[in-house]
């Protein structure tokens, strides 16, 4: 473990996402566990990526499910795109993207590959969506992934509890807490 070469991958933290009831009602202790993360992140010289999906006005880039419903989220420059409010993502490289992967049709891979990066520390919302999606794309990547229990949330306390279960059951990821992580980091397990 001590020869990885980790990144912190936040993904998702927007004003749209939180629109939820929830997902509102956790928001300050999954920003709290995440800005925990960020600060551990910078101490230790792990990597820390911002991945915002982030839609064009215009409709050109919505999924399938937005045009049906003649509505998107998360478009740019709009209130709903920004960062969720208190959250420290200064000095972090940000991704946009427009699917569910962190990786589908972005340039996560070459941040990541820029940084030597083998292994991501994944949080953010959803955990059965795009956290998942970005959890087993990293899969076949051949990245390690950490999730974090703490740092990640659902619509529904079960349905994330699942998803961290079968992505450690299915893809050998490890499930830990912010404060875990942060331990590992700052005993220099990321071998930053």
């Amino acid at each position: 473990m001590a020869d990885r070469r980790e990144a912190l991958v936040l993904i998702d933290l927007q004003h749209d996402y939180f629109a939820d009831d929830e997902l509102a009602r956790c928001r300050d202790d999954l920003v709290a566990a995440c800005n925990r993360l960020v600060r551990a992140a910078r101490e230790a010289g792990v990597p820390v990526v911002e991945v915002r999906t982030v839609h064009e006005t215009d409709g050109a880039t919505w999924t399938r499910t937005m045009r049906e419903d003649g509505q998107g989220m998360a478009l740019r420059g709009s209130a709903g795109a920004a960062p969720v409010d208190g959250l420290d993502v200064d000095g972090a490289t940000v991704v946009e993207k427009t699917r569910d992967s962190a990786f589908f049709d972005t340039d996560l891979r070459r941040v990541l590959d820029e940084h030597s990066v083998d292994h991501v520390v994944l949080c953010g919302v959803s955990t059965e969506s795009c956290v998942a999606a970005t959890a087993i794309e990293a899969f076949a990547h051949d990245l390690g992934v950490s999730m974090v229990r703490d740092a990640t949330a659902s619509v529904d306390r079960e349905l994330h509890d699942d998803t961290l279960a079968q992505l450690a059951d299915r893809y050998r990821q490890e499930v830990l807490d912010a404060d875990e992580v942060c331990e590992r980091w700052a005993a220099g397990a990321s071998d930053a």
